[in-house]
């Protein structure tokens, strides 16, 4: 396979459990090239996400390296496979990292994550996201505006599509009283996590500021599962893009964290009572 100039954070993470399974099993990277029949520097390129792998010669290092979890084999598999999503329409006129966002949670089979300042992006009406995005620094070009926009419309089908993926949102008041866009934009946006909290797969979670202390104050994250547990992601936000975890004590960190929020939250139907009560305050 030709060599990539900039992998996916997808194709990238496939390299990432190639390399956790070679050598977990003790495996040289000079016997891995000789057992799939490539030179040693191939390894290297397929571990960092620079060269993709066939589904045979996967299949092959897996047996080698005494793996028998075969939905975990299926998995791997399916990720070394070419990328055909919605998102690649926006390749190389958005960020990267905001691409690698969508195919993370495309793939997801259930999704929960905990936000301090902002509504969730996947729950943010059009009117505040594009608040949001025009206080960016430096300012973006009003083209880019529009193209995040309909980026950020596009990813809200993974909980309002076909699909329905199940996912939990804690969200603390002071995202939930932070008025981006103006009080207009804001009551809009609290009415329209009142009308989504009210579908099936869509839990919504208020923190209020009595709750205290948390873990994870000022982080925005996101546990995005995959299709085995191996595979899941955490993704944080930060101003210079996104930033995915995926080492065992990472997501044993940040399940815990995401377990402890939500006992410290408002139940389902508390946290509806306090978004009433809050939109009823604008």
């Amino acid at each position: 396979m030709p060599p990539r100039t900039t992998p996916t954070e997808r194709q990238k993470r496939l390299g990432s459990e190639l390399r956790r399974m070679r050598t977990g099993a003790g495996m040289s990277a000079e016997f891995a090239a000789g057992l799939l029949g490539v030179d040693r520097g191939k390894i290297s390129n397929i571990e960092s996400g620079v060269r993709g792998i066939s589904a045979d010669r996967l299949r092959t290092l897996a047996c080698n390296c005494d793996v028998t979890d075969e939905a975990y084999i299926e998995a791997l598999i399916e990720m070394a496979r070419p990328s055909t999503g919605w998102w690649e329409r926006y390749r190389g006129i958005l960020p990267q990292g905001l691409l690698d966002i969508a195919e993370t949670e495309s793939n997801a089979v259930r999704m929960r994550g905990a936000n301090t300042v902002h509504v969730p992006g996947v729950l943010q009406t059009s009117e505040q996201a594009m608040a949001i995005f025009r206080a960016a620094v430096p300012a973006l070009p009003e083209h880019e505006v529009a193209l995040r926009l309909a980026l950020r419309s596009e990813r809200q089908q993974v909980i309002t599509g076909d699909r329905s993926v199940p996912y939990v949102a804690v969200i603390h008041e002071a995202a939930l009283r932070m008025q981006f866009g103006g009080t207009d934009v804001a009551r809009a946006q609290l009415r329209h996590l009142l009308e989504v909290s009210e579908r099936d797969n869509v839990t919504v979670l208020a923190l209020p500021f009595s709750r205290g202390a948390f873990p994870g104050a000022g982080q925005t994250v996101v546990h995005i599962e995959g299709p085995v547990p191996q595979l899941d992601t955490v993704q944080v936000d930060s101003s210079h893009g996104p930033a995915f975890l995926h080492a065992e004590g990472q997501l044993a960190k940040y399940r815990a964290q995401l377990d402890l929020l939500e006992t410290l939250s408002l139940t389902a139907k508390q946290s509806r009572d306090f978004i009433h009560d809050i939109s009823r305050q604008l």
